[in-house]
């Protein structure tokens, strides 16, 4: 047999049911009082009844004015100290900003939080368990695509188009040039890029397809330009040998190059190099073709159109990906997730690293993210409206204030017991000993 389900709680009727339990139970004291009351000839154990219940009597009004203090004005008067929530709604946000912000989101806090849990062990956990990389995977599909669609709007795209026209207005071309050219030159950086490219230039008169070009291009030399002289020698031999001849050459040149730090076209390489970020930093002249340049990328209209075709491609081919059940972006995000938490795993030193670098990101970060979060919920709580603000504090907490008032009940009757028994010692004493 099944059992029914447990219906939902509901904190508005759990409330109303807790007030009916206080307000009966003083009603029941009040009844034991003034039946008590009018009976005329009271003996020594109604006189008691009656001490007891006008002590919880007075228990349960005491309770039931300070809970309802705290929510509005006891029976509408404008007693002092009542509505102490709705008087002291931006303090209540205030003090629970700070509150928030001192306890919860300080810096000692956050990275004790980071020490405690470890994220970085965590994060390789989920990532290494089935099925996890595919559904992050899924996920980053839908957030492509939500943003696909937003950039679909229209004006959204004329905001884009916009934007980057004022970007690229913002942009000296000249002297960001000469940025990136600095930036690649330092430390020398441009020489082991022309390592590589003399390397595979090397290679690439080293290959047979390169030698037979360079032939064949000699023999066309020869023949467009001395057809007579070319008459009379055997073509075919000396475009080979000037083939291999050249090549021989230039792959010793490039190999002398390649082997000397020093070389003389290295030092004229770095002398043009650094001729070409002067002009394009100092020379008005390449400023001004810098300033046609950055005019022509803003106002023409081929360059504008063929952005916008190579975008519409782009999007047209992303958007038919997200659609495929089995989408190349999904795979290759399901993939990289998988390859971190295999490498966060498999690497105690990368977990540290990770987990240190959270804790450097918490301690310069957390100031001014609990400073925003603080004024977030102090001007939250100061815009909400008085009225709804309260009756969502006494639904939520109400039903606990309900049981204080029963509790004074209970306990000024047990006040009123002791008095009494004090006060009537001696009666209840000869009536013990009488009885």
């Amino acid at each position: 047999m099944t059992a029914a389900p447990s219906p939902a709680y509901d904190p508005a009727r759990a409330l109303r049911r807790a007030k009916l339990q206080a307000l009966a139970l003083l009603l029941a004291v009040t009844a034991v009082f003034i039946a008590t009351s009018l009976v005329p000839d009271r003996g020594l154990g109604l006189n008691c009844l009656k001490a007891m219940a006008e002590a919880a009597m007075v228990g349960a009004l005491a309770d039931w004015f300070a809970v309802v203090a705290l929510f509005r004005r006891p029976l509408g008067l404008p007693i002092p100290h009542t509505a102490v929530i709705a008087r002291n709604q931006d303090r209540i946000g205030r003090n629970l900003a700070t509150f928030v912000r001192d306890k919860f989101l300080d810096v000692p806090s956050l990275v004790a939080l980071i020490r405690r849990h470890d994220p970085a062990e965590r994060i390789a956990q989920w990532l290494t368990a089935p099925g996890n990389a595919g559904l992050l995977g899924h996920q980053a599909t839908r957030l492509a695509s939500a943003a696909l669609e937003m950039v679909q709007d229209a004006q959204v795209e004329r905001f884009i188009h916009k934007a980057a026209r004022a970007l690229i207005g913002q942009v000296d071309m000249s002297r960001a040039l000469a940025a990136v050219l600095d930036t690649l030159t330092h430390n020398g950086r441009h020489q082991a890029l022309l390592d590589d490219v003399l390397g595979k230039l090397i290679e690439l008169l080293q290959n047979e397809q390169t030698r037979a070009w360079v032939a064949q291009s000699i023999v066309a030399w020869l023949k467009k330009d001395h057809p007579r002289t070319e008459k009379l020698l055997p073509s075919d031999w000396l475009g080979d040998k000037g083939s291999v001849l050249l090549a021989r050459a230039l792959e010793s040149l490039m190999a002398d190059v390649a082997a000397n730090p020093q070389h003389a076209l290295r030092t004229q390489f770095d002398a043009a190099v650094q001729r070409l970020i002067d002009r394009l930093k100092n020379d008005p002249e390449w400023a001004r073709k810098g300033e046609e340049v950055r005019a022509w990328l803003q106002t023409d209209a081929t360059v504008g159109g063929y952005v916008q075709s190579l975008w519409l491609d782009l999007r047209g081919a992303l958007q038919r990906d997200l659609a495929d059940a089995d989408s190349a972006l999904a795979r290759q995000v399901g993939r990289l997730g998988l390859w971190l938490g295999e490498s966060l795993a498999g690497d105690t030193a990368l977990r540290q690293s990770f987990n240190d670098r959270l804790e450097r990101w918490a301690e310069g970060l957390a100031p001014d993210v609990s400073a925003f979060i603080a004024q977030h919920i102090e001007d939250t709580v100061r815009r909400w409206d008085v009225r709804e603000m309260t009756e969502l504090i006494e639904l939520n907490i109400g039903k606990d204030l309900q049981y204080i008032r029963i509790n004074g009940t209970v306990v000024g009757g047990l006040i009123g017991l002791v008095l009494f028994g004090v006060s009537h010692a001696g009666e209840i004493w000869r009536a013990v000993l009488g009885g």
